[in-house]
């Protein structure tokens, strides 16, 4: 290499980032005085007359500006915003603006709900807008929205609701696994759709805590419950006889064979299984009691007593679907289709890992609780309702 090129190389020095911010106040110059220039245009047509025009159609003057910024691709600009004496300027930029505002905001909100964390959502308004909110931004926008949660929360319950699955979210508060845990409870409607009846944080998950759930419930109009589905939770099966005494309770088979299957060797829990299913495919309550007695014998006969005695004891509460039309039995004897709602709570909640207190933690359920309600979970038809109101119908005519 020559002396001239070495000298040509160290002269021709190209300084990217330089050129990028001069392009960047190129362009937001540029914009900044389109925006203005149609704001002056947008007051003249207002005034009826250009400024310091004299004419018979002019019905308003100026009386100075204001400054107000306004976000744009180009980065921040600065709006010279009209005054009028007569009149108020409004206009269809600084409107678009605020529908563009609102519009972020909602976008912030949803992002947050739908799971995406908080740096990532800075990294995403940063690409997308050219300004980087900070996480105490979508704090406080989140705040915004956990006003409308709350009236969603305590909204009066309209009708009647035969079936009410009931569930617990157990999370983290503040960095450390408490005895803290947000009820969950989703009903059938008797048009058949599924609604989310109720949220709200359990401090424990006993009876004062299912208590306290069932009495906001029923202030908010809860009526016509004639079947509580559930796990094994003690709180509220002792509660439900305290607010609902005619509803009956069916205690979930998925998670009862669970309960069976802790006492069960791993090499054995696959046929176990199958003993479990068959005592439910029965035709008809009093089959699957004969059933479940063989069953019980067969386990003794297995050497797995405490799998047996469970069976023996409990098997009962996970039958109580037969009492209702066999229509309906399959979606009556678990409260899987809740449970898998809850995996998506679950999944959103373990995004944003600790939380500083339960109610922010009973804020983001509710929050996807609502928006699941508002999706084709909430808008599909879940049971035909005419077998259990033909049902109910000879019941009483056979009473």
């Amino acid at each position: 290499m020559t002396n001239d090129s070495k000298t040509l190389g160290k002269v021709v020095q190209i300084d990217d980032h330089r050129i990028q911010d001069h392009l960047g106040e190129l362009v937001r110059g540029t914009v900044e005085e389109m925006l203005n220039g149609m704001l002056d245009a947008e007051a003249d047509a207002l005034c009826g007359a250009q400024r310091y025009e004299r004419s018979p159609d002019r019905v308003d003057t100026r009386a100075g500006s204001y400054e107000r910024g306004l976000h744009t691709r180009a980065g921040e600009v600065k709006l010279k915003v009209p005054k009028l004496r007569r009149q108020t300027f409004e206009t269809a930029i600084i409107e678009r603006y605020r529908r563009r505002e609102a519009s972020i905001e909602e976008s912030l909100i949803e992002m947050y709900l739908a799971g995406v964390s908080v740096r990532r959502v800075e990294d995403i308004t940063e690409a997308l807008w050219g300004t980087r909110v900070s996480s105490g931004t979508v704090s406080n926008l989140n705040k915004k929205v956990y006003k409308h949660i709350e009236v969603w929360r305590n909204r009066p319950i309209e009708g009647d609701y035969p079936y009410v699955d009931g569930i617990v979210l157990k999370r983290s508060w503040a960095g450390e696994i408490k005895n803290v845990s947000v009820l969950v409870a989703v009903g059938v409607g008797s048009d058949g759709y599924r609604r989310v009846l109720g949220v709200a944080e359990g401090h424990k998950e006993d009876k004062a805590g299912w208590s306290g759930f069932l009495s906001h419930l029923k202030q908010r109009g809860l009526k016509g419950v004639r079947l509580i589905i559930s796990d094994a939770c003690l709180g509220l099966v002792e509660s439900v006889g305290d607010y609902y005494p005619e509803a009956d309770w069916q205690r979930c088979m998925v998670h009862f064979y669970r309960n069976v299957f802790s006492h069960v060797p791993s090499t054995r829990v696959k046929q176990v299984a199958l003993m479990l299913k068959a005592i439910h495919a029965q035709e008809s309550l009093d089959a699957a009691t004969e059933k479940a007695d063989r069953i019980v014998q067969e386990l003794q006969r297995m050497k797995l007593a405490k799998a047996a005695a469970l069976v023996d004891a409990a098997i009962g509460e996970t039958l109580t679907f037969y009492r209702y039309p066999q229509t309906h039995w399959i979606r009556l004897r678990t409260n899987n289709p809740l449970e898998r709602i809850m995996r998506e709570i679950r999944r959103r909640t373990r995004v944003v890992g600790a939380f500083p207190d339960g109610n922010s933690a009973l804020m983001l359920v509710a929050a996807r609780l609502r928006h699941i309600a508002g999706t084709k979970w909430g808008t599909r038809r879940y049971l035909s309702m005419e077998a259990l109101e033909k049902q109910s119908l000879e019941q009483q005519h056979s009473a």
